[in-house]
């Protein structure tokens, strides 16, 4: 599965990196992985776990990386393709 994230306008795309994660993560729940053991295979606690899946807390992009990785996704940051 790929994200991309299609402009340098970060605060706005970043919103659907956030959602493809967020649905990825609740497809693991629904296979029967917890939020404990996604934390203990990513390094990532899993208080921030709970704060991002709520959307009370962002994550640095190095924990979005590292949760992609391990949810078979692609972060992909490109340019945008100028309008004449």
């Amino acid at each position: 599965m790929l994200c991309f994230l299609k402009s340098t306008r970060y605060n706005t795309d970043m919103s659907k990196i956030r959602k493809a994660l967020r649905a990825a993560i609740q497809a693991e729940k629904k296979k029967g992985r917890s939020r404990y053991q996604l934390a203990k295979e990513t390094g990532i606690s899993e208080s921030m776990l709970c704060l991002f899946m709520s959307g009370k807390r962002g994550m640095t992009l190095d924990r979005l990386e590292r949760l992609a990785d391990h949810l078979d996704l692609e972060i992909v940051i490109r340019k945008r393709k100028r309008r004449k």
